[in-house]
């Protein structure tokens, strides 16, 4: 985009990135919407995020129906042994990278750690929101340190924002009186991609908190085995959703895991594109703003202790024998040490589950 065909510059491509880490919602898929926003306005934004998701969202589908077909069936998933507790790997992993690059003062660092353990603690889906807006208030009264950049009136077009907010209302209230399932679920899938600030990482403790130990709609191997499998799928991280969707969905049969996996899919990327929508046209003045800019620290280090609470909550259901301890360890060091892609570890590991059974 920047080097191969010059549809914009190294510092506009920066520029969109760091609009999107501040967003709630997938923050590669946002990133990526920007860029079609940014060449050929809504059309083509939507277009990108249509091609951008296709691929993960048909794996992560298949994923969910042949993970419900062999629980129905009664077989064996004895061959996803070894990802189980390669998946808590890769989340202890993303724990590790995401704390080193965010944290960088003691309040951060004090912030991470509350996080870390009022989310591992509480284990309700409802304490996240409060977490991260309370983060984010307690860093936004260090403003003063952020450099003043002059700026002009904010200018500010609602219309997507009340989109966001009008959907939010409408399917929370028709799920609560109806207690239709694909209702609540869409909203359960909208809410969460309306909290979450950062990439698929973080989505992790939200969803294992929601869906297997909130509602049990999944169990912990179903939910560590999805987990594994995403990593070796091209997309964003976010496609996970797909899985649990169609999961969540298994007691309608193979219609109601496709329409589970949709209605999952569309919840969590729809307010993340009515987010960048409603901010990119006015995001050159938003960031002058250092209040705003001092937030986005709390935000990150609580999103940071999100994910390091998350790989316990993962780890908890294992049993803690030498070969998970093990393969939890390999898996760390693998991605750290080396630049072996992550579907060839997690093929490594069914390969080896398969040989094993």
């Amino acid at each position: 985009m920047v080097k191969k065909r010059a549809y914009l510059t190294e510092e506009e491509l920066m520029e969109l990135n760091a609009l999107c880490q501040i967003l709630p919602g997938p923050t590669s898929t946002q990133t990526i919407t920007a860029l079609g926003f940014r060449i050929g306005g809504p059309i083509l934004a939507y277009l990108t995020l249509l091609v951008w998701l296709i691929p993960a969202f048909c794996i992560m589908t298949t994923a969910g129906v042949l993970m419900s077909h062999f629980d129905k069936m009664n077989k064996s998933v004895e061959f996803t042994k070894f990802i189980q507790p390669m998946a808590v790997g890769f989340v202890t992993y993303a724990a590790y990278v995401i704390s080193t690059k965010i944290v960088k003062t003691y309040e951060a660092g004090a912030i991470m750690i509350i996080s870390a353990i009022l989310s591992f603690m509480l284990k309700s889906p409802y304490i996240f929101p409060f977490l991260l807006l309370g983060s984010g208030a307690l860093t936004a009264i260090k403003f003063k340190q952020q450099p003043i950049e002059d700026h002009k009136k904010l200018k500010v077009d609602w219309s997507n924002f009340v989109l966001w907010a009008a959907v939010f209302l409408v399917i929370a209230l028709i799920g609560h009186f109806t207690k239709i399932l694909p209702i609540r679920l869409l909203e359960n899938f909208y809410r969460n991609g309306s909290l979450i600030f950062g990439g698929g990482q973080v989505l992790i403790p939200l969803l294992y908190t929601e869906f297997v130990e909130f509602k049990d709609y999944l169990s912990s191997e179903e939910f560590l085995t999805g987990y594994a499998t995403v990593q070796a799928v091209p997309g964003p991280v976010f496609s996970f959703t797909s899985y649990i969707g169609a999961l969540s969905m298994r007691e309608y049969g193979i219609g109601g895991e496709v329409l589970g996996s949709l209605i999952a899919t569309i919840g969590i990327f729809l307010p993340g594109t009515f987010f960048i929508f409603f901010v990119i046209k006015f995001w050159d003045q938003l960031k002058k703003y250092r209040i705003v800019r001092a937030s986005i620290e709390g935000i990150n280090a609580a999103s940071s202790g999100m994910v390091i609470a998350a790989a316990f909550l993962l780890f908890q259901p294992l049993d803690p024998n030498f070969l998970n301890m093990a393969m939890i360890i390999a898996t760390f060091l693998t991605l750290m040490f080396t630049k072996i892609p992550p579907p060839f570890i997690i093929l490594a590991g069914l390969i080896a589950g398969f040989l094993s059974t």
